[in-house]
């Protein structure tokens, strides 16, 4: 079964934040997020800090500093978060499995793979907003 670890979790829940806030420009605080979201700080940061190497986020230091979206919530998928976060595409590990070559379940992983990466991608940003 597919889980969804508290790092992703956390992020696609902190870019929600910032999503929300890409018109106005307005920059947001980690620290603000930890605390609306009740999401550990420290934790938090490093998933920020994540999100900033992948350039899908920004950062502005000092008094008030903070974090915005890179590009439109539009353009950002719910699979971009996770493959950052989790440098993660699929169920199963079938291409480091060793019976990879003679699997007779394979094809229905190769599938459900595909179909959840779709699923992931088609969810935009923009539409978790609301």
């Amino acid at each position: 079964m597919f889980k969804v670890t508290k790092k992703a979790e956390y992020g696609l829940r902190a870019m929600i934040i910032l999503a929300k806030n890409f018109k106005s420009k307005q920059l947001v605080s980690v620290r603000e997020i930890s605390n609306k979201e009740k999401i550990s700080f420290d934790f938090l940061e490093k998933i920020i800090s994540q999100l900033e190497k992948a350039k899908i986020i920004k950062g502005s230091k000092g008094v008030n500093g903070g974090y915005s979206l890179t590009k439109s919530p539009n353009n950002i998928s719910v699979r971009d978060i996770v493959n950052i976060l989790e440098e993660f595409d699929r169920i199963s590990n079938c291409p480091f499995c060793p019976r990879n070559k003679k699997c007779i379940a394979k094809n229905a992983w190769v599938k459900i793979n595909a179909s959840l990466a779709k699923a992931l991608e088609q969810i935009k940003l923009s539409q978790l907003m609301r």
